[in-house]
């Protein structure tokens, strides 16, 4: 049951909305109610009239299904008795991911117009794919090559050397830098930038010496990369993202790091250079990962942890202390504090005792 692409627009959406029975059909729905109804937006429970589809997935907003007004609600199996008479049902193990699929239909990403806008700048040897676009006040370098259906949008740089696949969209204010390689159907959101140079700098006492960063960046298929996140360029080889992953937003992630497939990463994050990270972890956001570790595949990592560390994989780990009224706060700080005067005492009485 696939969604739509990137490629979507309002063609697929009739003024009048869209049939129940038709997105039953094609998104795998069982649907209890009348397959003529026709739904044209979505919206919140609270928020949502005739011709809205909501949706449940969360148990804590579950008193605001007997009052809904909306046409439709997607819900999984256990949810389905409690929707009113009065609205449909749509019915799924996954309620969410189903909404976000005919969310897409209902609300279509609008194409950008084909070509080049007069206030473009392009340089020599670029290739575009039929159907690609180039927004206002672009600046395109030398030896770029974009597939078929790519949108630049306003104000983005895509330095000399890089490439951008099939339907892949920069929204707007993206830097590409030099050397980069995106896939197909990626998004990347205002003032990213991917491929800037890494962190590389060795010491010269007093001073530090630039180490040239001569890599990459590399992003899969189906990669979203949240705003004002940054990509550093590999020192020698890539930096990579693999297929699906999803990053938030002020995300730094350092020179040489590869991310797996279908990881999601919560927005504050860092990841110092040459980490490498596994296939479907999830990483809570204000994450400090230290460099040269490995976190395994299916690793779930909790908001404001420090990973100094290899992990394994799979588990969830933690290292961040909720916040605490200040006086108990200082009076934990304060036993930490005197634990390592007991460990002393502790080391001396064993040699004693030894000898």
């Amino acid at each position: 049951m696939n969604g739509l692409t990137a490629a979507s627009n309002e063609a697929d959406r009739p003024a009048s909305g869209i049939a129940l029975g038709e997105l039953a059909v094609r998104f795998g729905l069982e649907l209890i109610g009348d397959p003529q109804v026709r739904v044209s937006q979505v919206a919140s429970l609270e928020q949502a009239g005739a011709g809205s589809l909501s949706f449940l997935a969360n148990s804590r907003f579950r008193r605001f299904l007997a009052s809904t007004r909306a046409s439709a609600v997607v819900v999984a199996p256990a949810d389905a008795a409690a929707v009113p008479a009065s609205t449909a049902a749509l019915v799924h193990a996954n309620p969410y991911a189903s909404y976000a699929r005919i969310a897409a239909v209902l609300h279509p990403q609008e194409p950008g117009d084909p070509g080049v806008h007069p206030t473009a700048v392009m340089g020599a040897g670029v290739q575009m794919g039929p159907g690609a676009s180039v927004g206002p006040l672009c600046v395109i370098e030398g030896e770029v090559q974009l597939g078929p259906g790519v949108q630049i949008g306003p104000g983005c740089i895509v330095r000399r050397g890089s490439s951008i696949g099939a339907h892949s969209r920069l929204v707007a204010r993206v830097t590409i830098c030099s050397n980069v390689r995106i896939g197909q159907r990626c998004i990347v959101h205002p003032g990213a930038v991917i491929g800037g140079d890494g962190f590389g700098f060795a010491p010269d006492r007093p001073s530090w010496v630039k180490v040239p960063q001569i890599g990459g960046v590399m992003l899969g298929d189906d990669v979203d990369i949240g705003c004002n996140t940054t990509i550093d360029r590999g020192a020698i080889g890539d930096t990579v993202i693999g297929n699906g992953a999803k990053l938030d937003n002020q995300i730094q992630i350092g020179h040489n790091v590869k991310i797996g497939e279908h990881t999601v990463m919560a927005a504050c994050t860092g990841i110092s250079g040459s980490t490498v990270i596994g296939d479907r972890c999830i990483l809570g956001g204000m994450i400090g990962m230290a460099g040269h570790i490995r976190i395994g595949d299916d690793v779930v990592i909790t908001g404001m942890s420090t990973v100094s560390a290899s992990l394994p994989g799979p588990g969830m780990y933690s290292s961040g202390i909720p916040a605490e009224p200040s006086r108990r706060w200082r009076r934990l700080v304060a036993r930490i504090r005197q634990l390592e005067p007991v460990r002393k005492t502790k080391q001396t009485h064993a040699r004693d005792e030894d000898e």
